[in-house]
């Protein structure tokens, strides 16, 4: 009977390995499961009909795109976490105030070229708050400008070869079946051509499909990670004698300064003209990494106690703590808290959800669920665990900005992107040094490092990397070659390019990306080779159209982000991305065409 089974399996393996991808696609569009588990189940599916080999299986992990793609991860990170992209954001704002749609299109022009040098995700979680300050100080609805913001991002990252990890893998793929090597600015023309034509195509396409409505649950869903605090200028601090708005504290994009404080007297309005004094104190909404980021600035002193003034603010013991209901303080100002004056504790800051507690931190009345952020000696924190009145007494996962450290970081990324460019080392070879210098010189942590990195993307690689090498042991990707080859022996190389992007992108919309590059690239050099044709356009229509994913949220993960937080439509992604990825197809095609 097995051998019965193992002889059909061996003599049918190419339509058996065509229906168990019919499965996973299947799969993929239903999402019952998560595309990483929908690959694992191919894969394993594979292995257990014996058309994958355990030598096969692990042949994978040899391939260096998803090391490469890991490193890079990880490079994105140390910029996050020395507060690189948060200093760029912040001096957009500040141009905001002044050249408000010139600041905007500077604002998307930063995004493209983030994007192509960075991981495309994490520049889009960072920029999603300052675009929704840019629309305000517009006067527009932030659902105008939120998919715009994924759409460039997706450009960017198409214009060079590390900009996103859809290139890296394709270009991992085209090697391994013998293609020459792709430098990090091959596909650069095609690139900026394409981003050219969507920058003129989203002008249109924003005025005329995407809608007009302010979102409001996207501002106070943006509140509740945004600490009240008030700092105390020192008197042998530098801010004495300067005026508020020139300090580097007030022109922070994550930074409001919601009043000054000097003696008894709070004033809230004509502050960036203010001198500042000694023992004057600064009410601040600020979010949590800025608020942990202050500790070490030397010139102020940071949050509240009750007496205890010799409370150190360094070395100690940061902890986030949720008053509960049953708090006898609820309805108190929360100097008067109890656990304030019983232990030797500073509270950095308090947050409520949707609201800005107020009007300063000292007279803040205590509301049920209020989150406040606590330091102290770990003998005087540790007593806080026992209190029946808090809930959730923990450290906090937030991280302070590592400013001093950003030029090692930058210089980590150019030195990654120069020596790759001028062939003097592989890029994943180039990519891990970088990592090793970043860690060893404390940009980021190593835990952070980790977490920084997207398991579920380098899974899904490996998982799809092992389908693609079942599919070729099986026959399955020859037999669809020679079905298709003879409807393309008269069609022109731009038509080849054409069908080929068109069938790339049509996957991409309902199928994750990388396991679209995967399946395709070999797919397509494969009819190019049968049919004598250069095999690099098609290639690199692969690369453009697995990312060139408009018209749905669920294709990539930067329109996800967008459609979470801008509370959209299903359709609203339809209505801007269909005319989106005509405008993009048709300009990717024509610049292949020509430029390759």
């Amino acid at each position: 009977m097995i051998a019965a089974a193992q002889a059909f399996i061996a003599e049918y393996q190419d339509v058996i390995g065509l229906a168990v991808l019919s499965v996973m696609f299947v799969g993929f569009v239903m999402e019952r499961f998560p595309a990483t588990v929908v690959a694992i189940l191919g894969t394993c599916t594979f292995l257990f009909l014996g058309i994958l080999s355990g030598k096969d299986l692990f042949s994978v992990f040899s391939n260096s795109a998803p090391v490469t793609i890991g490193a890079m991860f990880i490079l994105s990170g140390a910029l996050l976490r020395t507060g690189t992209l948060d200093a760029i954001a912040s001096r957009i704002i500040a141009r905001a105030q002044l050249h408000p749609k010139l600041a905007l299109a500077e604002m998307f022009l930063g995004v493209y070229v983030a994007s192509a040098f960075l991981n495309n995700t994490p520049v889009v979680v960072v920029m999603i708050p300052i675009m929704l300050k840019l629309a305000q100080a517009l006067g527009l609805s932030a659902k105008r400008l939120l998919i715009p913001l994924s759409y460039v991002a997706i450009l960017g990252g198409t214009t060079t070869l590390i900009g996103t990890s859809t290139n890296l893998l394709v270009a991992s793929v085209a090697e391994d079946a013998g293609l020459n090597r792709f430098g990090i600015f091959t596909i650069t023309p095609i690139g900026l051509v394409a981003g050219v034509v969507g920058a003129f195509a989203m002008l249109f396409i924003a005025r005329r499909f995407l809608p007009d409505e302010s979102p409001s649950q996207i501002a106070l869903s943006q509140d509740h990670r945004a600490f009240l605090s008030e700092v105390r200028v020192l008197k042998d601090g530098n801010l004495v004698g300067r005026r508020v708005g020139d300090i580097p504290l007030a022109k922070r994009a994550n930074v409001k300064l919601v009043g000054l404080k000097r003696g008894a007297a709070l004033r809230r309005t004509g502050l960036v003209d203010e001198v500042l004094e000694a023992d004057d104190r600064l009410v601040l909404r600020l979010e949590l990494a800025e608020l942990l980021s202050l500790r070490a600035n030397r010139n102020v002193s940071i949050g509240l106690t009750a007496g205890h003034d010799n409370v150190d603010q360094e070395d100690e013991t940061i902890v986030e703590a949720m008053i509960a209901p049953s708090h006898p303080a609820i309805g108190r100002r929360l100097i008067e808290i109890p656990f304030l004056s019983a232990l030797r504790v500073r509270i950095l800051g308090i947050a409520r959800f949707r609201k800005t507690p107020g009007p300063d931190l000292p007279n803040a009345r205590v509301q049920a669920i209020d989150r406040v952020l606590v330091t102290g000696p770990a003998d005087q924190i540790e007593q806080m665990y026992g209190n029946p009145h808090l809930y959730g007494v923990g450290s906090t996962t937030e991280r302070e900005f590592r400013r001093s450290k950003a030029p090692i970081a930058i210089g980590a990324l150019i030195g990654v992107v120069m020596l790759a460019t001028f062939n003097i080392m592989d890029i994943g070879v180039a990519a891990i040094i970088g990592v090793g210098l970043i860690l060893v010189t404390r940009c980021i942590d190593a835990d952070e490092a980790w977490d920084s990195i997207d398991g579920n993307v380098l899974v899904l690689i490996f998982a799809m990397l092992a389908v693609g090498l079942a599919l070729e042991n099986s026959g399955s990707v020859a037999l669809v070659v020679a079905e298709m080859t003879p409807f393309l022996r008269d069609v022109p190389p731009w038509g080849l390019v054409l069908a080929t992007y068109i069938v790339s992108v049509l996957l991409t919309e309902i199928v994750t990306n990388n396991a679209v590059a995967i399946l395709v690239t070999p797919l397509a050099i494969a009819v190019a080779r049968d049919l004598g044709v250069d095999p690099y356009p098609l290639v690199v229509a692969v690369m453009f159209a697995a990312s060139a994913s408009f018209a749905t949220p669920i294709g990539y993960q930067t329109n996800t982000l967008v459609y979470a937080a801008g509370n959209y439509r299903f359709v609203d992604f339809f209505k801007a991305g269909i005319p989106m990825t005509l405008c993009v197809g048709a300009a990717t095609v024509v610049a292949i065409s020509f430029l390759m």
